[in-house]
């Protein structure tokens, strides 16, 4: 084990991307065995995940690093000018070429090209990719003379071109040549273990560059981002990072201030179950909402919450032989953890000297308790609150005798 971390060490500093999940290992691992041949890489990952960081790492440790890196964004380029751009032209083969002018293609020479976004290209286009990546050679846009290129070809898309192909909107011919090498880069939901390292990153960055004093983040802070789903992956954690960092320069970044933050950055129209502290509430009461959070997640995660109440309980013989109901699950929560933030010895889950006596139904009855009470025993919310249909939280109610308090 201590060998495998090792690597993975020298991997992240030799290629600068950082992590240490699984996903992160294999990439890196493939990164280093393809990077110093001259053969076409695709690579495949949502938008914001890392791409581009990925493709400079295959150029700076091929053969090639001494020579250009050109990066295409060829999302961003007008269908009706992407072949000038790619291709370069010839003077007057347009109106308004004035002169001659070099295509990305041409200033590559002898380097990598990455074009990002590649199915954004043209039908018409693709056509000539593939012939830069068989030949080698390519026509600029008003000449008769083709020219030879010296290029290695990294792509990427957010797209599952696979289904382009299907639909008739990518070529099969340039998917089929592309594809011999895919590297897939982790989206940053599925690699939830890599994200204190990276906000770590991110923050000293900025303070360096900013010249910000950062007191680093608490504990509760990396817990809360690691439930986040991050859908503009890197990107947006990068970004998300950075404002923290300017906005709340000088001290530590804690529980509250990321809530905070992330409930502002959601849509008020979408509730987001990962984050329904509200913004008002104080450390102690974030971290304590965190936990019951995580305790019905956890619950839920097995299968549906009734068959895990019958067939989860089991028997454990107390001191005296009697028998006594508990669910195994509910240990997972350590009863210091709860001891440390908890102040209301009334409720049965944060108070530590009940906490090894409740069955999970107790637990479920508490939960579905404090969570009307959060939203002044609206059913609607409540139920997505607790990823529960309405109609299940009716017959819980019921099933619990819970009523509003006058």
């Amino acid at each position: 084990m201590y060998f495998e971390d090792n690597r993975n060490d020298t991997l992240q500093k030799k290629f600068g991307i950082l992590g240490k999940s699984a996903g992160v290992q294999s990439m890196l691992e493939t990164i280093e065995q393809v990077a110093p041949t001259d053969i076409s890489v695709l690579i495949a990952g949502e938008s914001g995940s890392g791409k581009e960081l990925v493709a400079l790492a295959l150029h700076k440790h091929s053969r090639r690093a001494h020579k250009p890196f050109i990066i295409v964004n060829c999302g961003a380029i007008p269908a009706g000018i992407i072949e000038s751009e790619l291709f370069g032209h010839k003077k007057g083969a347009f109106t308004g070429a004035q002169s001659d002018r070099k295509g990305y293609f041409q200033s590559a020479d002898g380097g990598t090209i990455f074009l990002d976004e590649i199915g954004e290209t043209p039908l018409e286009t693709q056509v000539k990719l593939l012939r830069v990546l068989e030949q080698g050679e390519f026509l600029p846009v008003g000449s008769s003379n083709m020219m030879k290129v010296d290029v290695r070809i990294v792509a990427a898309s957010n797209r599952n071109l696979e289904k382009e192909v299907d639909t008739g909107t990518f070529r099969k011919d340039l998917f089929y040549r592309l594809k011999a090498i895919t590297l897939v880069v982790p989206n940053l939901r599925d690699r939830k273990e890599d994200i204190p390292v990276l906000a770590k990153k991110f923050a000293n960055d900025c303070a360096i560059r900013n010249q910000i004093i950062f007191k680093g983040f608490s504990e509760g802070a990396f817990q809360i981002m690691s439930h986040h789903r991050w859908p503009g992956n890197i990107r947006e954690l990068k970004n998300f990072i950075e404002s923290l960092v300017i906005l709340e320069k000088g001290g530590v970044i804690k529980t509250d201030i990321v809530y905070r933050y992330l409930n502002a950055e959601s849509s008020p129209t979408e509730y987001n179950p990962l984050l329904p502290v509200k913004l008002d509430r104080n450390v102690e009461q974030a971290e304590r909402e965190l936990i019951l959070q995580q305790l019905f997640m956890l619950r839920r995660e097995i299968s549906e919450m009734k068959e895990i109440i019958v067939k989860g309980l089991q028997v454990r013989p107390t001191g005296d032989d009697s028998p006594e109901e508990y669910s195994p699950a509910l240990e997972v929560l350590p009863n210091d953890g709860v001891q440390d933030i908890s102040d209301d010895e009334s409720s049965p889950i944060l108070n530590p000297q009940m906490m090894g006596t409740l069955t999970a139904a107790q637990v479920e009855k508490e939960l579905i308790l404090r969570s009307l009470q959060r939203f002044n025993f609206n059913k609607r919310k409540t139920a997505q609150a607790l990823q529960m249909a309405e109609r299940t939280l009716y017959r819980k109610i019921k099933e619990y005798g819970i009523a509003k308090e006058d």
